[in-house]
This record gives structure tokens, sequence and C-alpha cells, in this order.
């Protein structure tokens, strides 16, 4: 049996490292073909000693010369730049496209990806959250299976019934650090206290992300676009302990939850290998160590950012394109201690009602709606 060659975009990054896991456990059945990254060029060179890709792709072009001196002794082709992303995944011996970058940057491979007729594993929510129906409509066009990897789009995927009609998708979510706060102790969080999430181990943007639960704001929005249910239909409940990924209701009434320790690999294995599934020495559940699991009703006063994303498919069009760059902006300045915790989904909002309403939008006019808003927002923190 011939291996699938995997391009993994954000190979450095926490689903990244974790599929070169998945890929290592089962060599006789995948092939790191294609690794990328951001700026982490010592941990990149690391990778492609190890797994002898094709090529490599620093994004960062400044780094590019010391990536290919490092890696000058072996049969690996060296690439820089956003538009390498774009090329590299339309190599014809690519089987499955892996994105797992973060924020809007994994939006245009993605693209570039189902255009070239690739496996889609997902692990990107911004690319449907920014351009859902772009997306959507592509992948239906080119016939492109799109598979989810986020822990609560895989668990939904696996709950789903062919021919049977799903009445509500449950989203679960932890509720992050600060779920037990009150307004003004949310005041003066730090963003060490925000980074120390209490379940998942993931990197600082999206752990901020889960603190404000714009995170699973994005959950919501791409759901609507992988399964084709309305917001109306999806329902958030915060579930501290983490076990239940998330579930389906049926319209007769019959829940279906998928549950698991809180680790990424089996979702990322699962998308690699579907419609099979391989064996695994991953962690199991400890059924009699679960003493008690628990579900509240998220707070939409206290973390705005979930009722805001909520707004923006209500909205539709660019919306969402925008809450998304304003998010990234504000995530970034808040780590870096430019703007409190509660300012974040003050500037969103405010960036959402300024930049101007587009209702179908066009690749362009993401593009375009997402530089607007990011330049709406700097503005508004650098006041």
């Amino acid at each position: 049996m011939e291996k699938k060659k995997i391009a993994i975009l954000g190979s450095t990054g926490s689903i990244g490292t974790q599929a070169l896991e998945v890929v290592a456990a089962h060599s006789d059945l995948y092939e790191a073909y294609v690794l990328t990254a951001n700026r982490q060029a010592d941990l990149l060179i690391r990778q492609a000693r190890e797994f002898r890709p094709a090529a490599v792709v620093i994004a960062d072009e400044s780094l590019y010369e010391y990536v290919r001196e490092a890696l000058a002794d072996e049969p690996i082709q060296v690439y820089a730049g956003e538009d390498a992303l774009c090329q590299v995944v339309q190599n014809d011996e690519v089987d499955v496209v892996l994105t797992a970058l973060v924020g809007f940057a994994g939006l245009k491979p993605t693209i570039a990806a189902i255009r070239s007729g690739k496996v889609i594993a997902l692990a990107n929510k911004e690319t449907l959250v920014v351009a859902g129906e772009l997306v959507t409509r592509l992948a239906m066009e080119n016939r492109v299976a799109v598979l989810p990897v986020d822990s609560e789009h895989s668990a939904i995927f696996q709950c789903m019934e062919p021919g049977n009609e799903v009445e509500e998708i449950i989203l679960t979510a932890s509720g992050g650090p600060f779920r037990k706060m009150t307004m003004e102790e949310l005041r003066t969080v730090t963003p060490a206290q925000a980074l120390k999430h209490p379940n998942w181990d993931m990197g600082a943007k999206i752990t901020i992300d889960s603190a404000t639960m714009m995170n699973k704001g994005f959950e919501v929005i791409e759901a609507k676009w992988l399964f084709g249910v309305d917001a109306g239909r999806i329902r958030v409940v915060v579930h501290p302990q983490s076990v239940i990924h998330s579930a389906v209701q049926f319209r007769d009434g019959a829940v279906k939850a998928q549950l698991g320790v809180p680790d990424m690999k089996v979702p990322i294995q699962l998308a690699l290998s579907y419609p099979r599934r391989l064996t695994s020495t991953f962690e199991r559940l400890d059924w009699y160590a679960m003493k008690d699991l628990t579900f509240e009703r998220p707070d939409m006063e206290r973390f705005r950012c979930l009722s805001l994303a909520f707004e923006a498919l209500r909205r539709g069009g660019n919306a969402a394109c925008v809450v998304n760059a304003a998010n990234e902006v504000v995530n970034l300045a808040f780590r870096q201690e430019k703007c409190s915790f509660l300012q974040m989904p003050e500037v969103i909002e405010q960036t959402l009602d300024r930049v101007a309403f587009v209702g179908k939008p066009t690749l362009e006019d993401y593009l375009a709606s997402d530089l607007e808003a990011r330049r709406i927002a700097r503005e508004m923190i650098g006041k």
C-alpha cells in the first residue's frame, strides 16, 4: 500500500508537532512530504532532518538563507514566503494538506489546496470563519473532502449519522481559566494568567482565544459551514472537565456524544486515516477516575466575544472576517500588554460596526476587509 504524502502547514505549532507524532507512529502509512513554519526556523530544521520531507517552507523570508544553509547537505527543497505556501500544496505528489497555521494566514494556502483537489485536514478554524461560504462552495465544486481536526468538530463529525437529520449541535467549552471570575476581577487579569489553560496545551494565540471564549465563537461559525446547520441550532455548553468533546441531538431526541481525554492526536489521526480507525497507544479515558461531569450555560455578558461571533453569523457577508481580523489584533495586543482583557471585545465590536458591510464577498473583498479591520483595530488600541 502506497504511503499517503502529507503536507503539514504549521508543522512547528501544537497541532503540527502532534501530527508529526502520528506520522512517526504510522510511518508505514504516512510520509511527511512538506513541512512549513512561520518563524520557528530551528525547530523546522530539526523536523526536516528527522522526517526528511521533499520540501520545507519558512514563511518569514528573512530566515530563508539560515534554513537553506542548515539543510544544504539534505536532499530537501527550501522555499520562503507566503506565496510558497500556496505553491507547495499544489504539488502533484501531495495527497492530504493538514492546515495547522494560526489565524488568517491559513486562508489562501487552504484555498490553493482545494483548487488542486487535495484532501483537507482542517485545523485552521479561521479559514471557515473568514470565508466559510467561499471555501465550502469551492470544496463542493472541486469535490474535495474537508475533514475537521478541531476536537469539537471531529467529535461532531464522528457522531453524525448519514441520512438522519440533526436537530441540534452541542459544542462543549471548557470555559477557560476565568469562567468563575467577576467582571471586576476580569479587569485586571494578566496575559500570564490567561495563558494557563486548565485542560488543553495549545499555542498562545488560541489559549487567549479560549480565555475570552472567542475560540468557541469561531467554532460555532466553523460548525455552521462544516455541517450546514444554522446558528440557531448550535448550542454552546460549558463543560469544565473537557471529557465530552461535543455531541449531536437528533430529531427523535436521542443524543450522541464523543468522549476522550483532552489530547489532539486522536482527531488528527482520524482525519488522516478516515474512514479507517488505526490502532494507537494514545492515553485512554480512566472511567473510574471521572468523579463529576458538569455542564453550565455560558455567560454571554461576561464573555462578549462569544456573543460577537453569533452576531457576525447573524449579519453574514464579511462580518466574521472583520471579527477575526480585529480579534487577531487585540489578541496580540493583550499578550503584549497593550490592551486589557475587557478591552478586547470592545475593540472588536467597534471595528465590526465601522468596517463597510459586504453581503456577497469575493476573495478580494475578504482580503480588503481583513486589512481595513486590522487598521481600525490598531488605531483604537493606539489611542
